[in-house]
């Protein structure tokens, strides 16, 4: 009998994540939400509001605004909307990435130590081309800081960054009240951050309304329109932009391991449990990428992608020459990585001082869903692979050993 192994792409946005609101199923006109965009659908000259203002309905609605007769934004939040400078690959760089073995492999390592945070729109061509090392001089500090004083300058430059957002706002858009409306308050990072030099100028359009529904958004549809504050608005076409179900994949209800127990079983009973991110205990030869506690590192999961996938083949590789057909992780390392990442997320609490889907809005458990833990993540990982004590390794004709 062959050993089988499965391996768990979850996909970072998955399930729509569509809130009950009164009315829904009375609209008369079409509706849809942005995952499952109906393209039989004629938008052009018609009258569309779209609920949300996350990071889809940031790159929909200035395409919107250029087809459409009416646009009116309901918002609940606003977004951070940061410069993007997007320009396009020039063909001299094209010629120069074919002859460069590995150059996107390369690039991509190079991108992911500035896309934690706003440094990505500060670096320049040279460093992501690779012809300089780095994209600024680093700073080097007298002494070695505390965990503390470290989250202190985070904050600190968190809130300096916002408030070159909030001025950009001011700068772009020409109704006060709609400027305000625009500007986001809680801490950079906080909410998923975007970046588009379209979005804000197009509030300026004389076809173009946001309606600012804060704090609770949209609370009741009818069969014409919203109805938010007692007025009503009509519209042809509603479009749901409400973002996605964060670590929330279906197909955890489907994965059974001992016992016939789904994950959803044993994460809804026991709290998210896992060892990287990778393996879950009773799971034996499943491998999850990009799971809960899977950061992996990284905040760009492309990088992240790679690195689940070179731990994967390191583990398939090493079991297929040691004649290991069964691998499953114990349960005192699965509760040390379950419990570090726990407390990672409590220290980095006054980064996220907000609701959003990376605290699942303020209802999920600490260390539940992803985590970056910068080297502490690979420093698991090497010492697994360095002394293999977390794993439980079997033959398939055998038990497990324990």
């Amino acid at each position: 009998m062959r050993a089988r192994y499965v391996i768990l792409a979850n996909g970072i946005l998955t399930t729509p994540k569509l809130a009950r609101i009164e009315g829904m199923e009375a609209f008369k006109g079409e509706a849809f939400h942005t995952s499952r965009w109906n393209y039989d659908v004629d938008l052009e000259g018609k009258v569309v509001g779209i609920i949300g203002t996350g990071a889809t309905a940031i790159q929909a609605i200035p395409e919107l605004a250029k087809i459409v007769k009416e646009l009116y934004v309901f918002q609940r939040t606003p977004s951070t909307i940061d410069v993007r400078d997007q320009r396009a690959t020039t063909d001299e760089e094209r010629e120069t990435w074919a002859k460069e073995p590995g150059w996107a492999k390369a690039r991509r390592a190079r991108f992911a130590k500035i896309s934690a945070g706003r440094t990505a729109i500060q670096a320049n061509d040279d460093y992501l081309a690779g012809r300089v090392a780095d994209f600024k001089e680093r700073k080097q500090h007298e002494r070695r800081l505390s965990p503390e004083e470290l989250l202190e300058k985070q904050l600190d430059s968190n809130f300096r960054i916002m408030e070159q957002i909030r001025a950009r706002v001011d700068a772009i858009v020409k109704d006060p009240k709609t400027a305000e409306a625009l500007k986001p308050y809680y801490p950079y990072g906080c909410k998923r951050p975007t970046f588009h030099d379209e979005y804000l100028p197009t509030f300026n359009l004389p076809h173009v309304t946001l309606v600012d529904t804060a704090p609770r958004g949209v609370s009741r549809i009818n069969e014409r329109g919203v109805v938010h504050d007692g007025k009503e608005y009509p519209l042809d076409v509603l479009i749901y932009a409400t973002g996605f179900q964060w670590m929330a994949t279906s197909t955890f209800n489907m994965v059974k391991g001992r016992g016939g127990r789904t994950l959803s079983e044993k994460w809804q009973s026991e709290g998210t449990k896992t060892f990287l991110g990778l393996h879950s205990q009773g799971f034996p030869n499943l491998f999850i990428l990009t799971g809960p506690q899977g950061g992996g590192g990284s905040f760009n999961f492309t990088d992240a992608i790679d690195t689940h996938s070179d731990y994967v083949v390191w583990m398939l590789k090493m079991m297929r020459e040691q004649g290991i057909d069964v691998v499953d992780v114990k349960k005192e390392p699965e509760e040390a990585y379950a419990e570090h990442c726990r407390q990672a997320d409590i220290s980095t609490a006054p980064l996220r001082d907000c609701l959003s889907y990376y605290n699942g809005h303020g209802e999920a458990e600490p260390g539940s869903l992803a985590y970056y833990g910068g080297m502490r993540w690979h420093a698991f990982r090497q010492k697994a692979q360095d002394t293999l004590e977390p794993y439980a390794f079997g033959r398939v004709s055998e038990p497990e050993s324990r």
